[in-house]
């Protein structure tokens, strides 16, 4: 049966950093650091991590991580930064749900006559296990993870695997997701719509195929736009 596609990416999409975690995985090392100065941190964290990437990294996790860290107070971080990465399979950091955001997957998991969806995310391989942890798991048709499937966006391959996965018959395909280069530039590569989701200020696209959504109710006008 014919069905509208949707595929989300998951961290800065629909889990945020929670930095409550971060600051309980830094103590378990003896490094105490109050939630409130990661907070009070994040803001010129996230402004490196996009500079970074508007220059053309792919996924400066570490230089996050470490700009977080030292903008909190943490002497000597890098230890920290490379122990958390070596963590991150098994402790993934981006495990706050963003409600909103989540609440439209729950909306279109409600349509099951005529939505199908996909957590479609790069990721260590163990994306499904922290989706069942987090009770997001049930929301989605298929879980593709790069870690597990060996291709990563922006490849459209894992892009293709996705519809296989799914095994139905598109009338629409909508990806939403917050990273240009891996989201946006893969999706339209697959031949497929994409909604750039920014929950951080953005610079625009001249792209005008692409509506950016700034937040929930954003997003949820982007996907009535493509007929969703």
């Amino acid at each position: 049966m014919p069905k509208s596609v949707v595929t989300f990416d998951i961290g800065q999409t629909l889990v945020d950093l929670d930095l409550d975690f971060l600051a309980l995985r830094l103590g378990q090392r003896g490094v105490t650091v109050p939630t409130d100065a990661l907070r009070a941190a994040l803001p010129t964290a996230w402004q490196r991590y996009d500079a970074l990437t508007e220059s053309g990294a792919s996924h400066p996790w570490h230089e996050l991580m470490q700009s977080l860290l030292t903008g909190a107070g943490v002497a000597d971080p890098m230890p920290h930064v490379a122990w958390l990465y070596e963590q991150q399979a098994t402790a993934n950091l981006w495990r706050k749900p963003i409600p909103a955001m989540v609440q439209i997957v729950r909306e279109l998991r409600a349509r099951t006559n005529d939505v199908a969806l996909a957590a479609l995310s790069n990721s260590e391989g163990h994306l499904a296990e922290l989706l069942a942890e987090i009770e997001l798991a049930p929301l989605f048709d298929t879980i593709i993870d790069s870690g597990r499937v060996g291709v990563a966006k922006p490849d459209p391959r894992i892009f293709a695997l996705t519809l296989e996965a799914l095994a139905v018959e598109p009338t629409v395909i909508v990806h939403v997701g917050d990273s240009w280069a891996a989201d946006v530039e893969g999706a339209l590569a697959a031949g497929w719509n994409a909604i750039w989701y920014r929950s951080r200020a953005s610079k625009g696209n001249a792209d005008p195929r692409v509506p950016i959504a700034t937040n929930a109710a954003e997003t949820r006008a982007a996907l009535s736009s493509f007929g969703v």
